[in-house]
């Protein structure tokens, strides 16, 4: 449903162009995220989540596919800098969330202009999500094995900026068809 966040995702990983990146911005209940270049190497102190292969994609939201724990989503500036809603070319955030009661979501509902659909209801009621962020970013993918590893980096300790005190390093990633 997502063919150029699908296609860059997959030529970004086949190039290893995610190997020794960080996970440079954690909020706990929220995301963890990732694909920086400049992240690779970088010091304690340096500022990250400005960087990218020099290229942003397109948006693909599509309201079928949404913010549920573990969704796997393509970071971007805000819609002020950003009105059309593109996608940085490499950084991406995976979904921890919270769960969330349906008296809740009702009331995000009404905010947003929106009404949940049953899957979204369950899946953010059970396993849980960021039910704000539909309709706003593209979802791509999902997490479908390791969700433990996400509450684990969501867990960890962070300083400035959300980023975490001890670097949080991707060592390589593969796509599994």
């Amino acid at each position: 449903e997502t063919p150029y966040h699908r296609d860059n995702f997959i030529k970004l990983v086949s190039e290893s162009f995610y190997d020794s990146l960080l996970f440079h911005r954690v909020i706990k209940d929220f995301m963890i995220q990732g694909g920086d270049p400049v992240s690779k190497g970088a010091s304690s102190s340096a500022v990250l989540g400005s960087g990218g292969p020099g290229y942003t994609i397109p948006a693909e939201i599509n309201p079928d596919l949404f913010h549920k724990k573990g969704a796997l989503s393509a970071a971007r500036t805000g819609d002020q800098m950003n009105p059309t809603r593109r996608s940085s070319g490499s950084q991406f955030y995976v979904v921890q969330g919270k769960v969330y009661t349906t008296a809740e979501l009702d009331l995000y509902a009404q905010k947003m202009n929106t009404v949940f659909t049953a899957e979204q209801i369950k899946a953010y009621t059970t396993i849980g999500g960021t039910p704000f962020l539909d309709g706003q970013y593209t979802v791509f993918g999902e997490v479908v094995e390791g969700l433990d590893i996400v509450d684990k980096i969501a867990a960890t300790e962070i300083g400035a900026n959300d980023r975490p005190k001890s670097d949080i390093i991707i060592l390589s990633m593969e796509i599994v068809k």
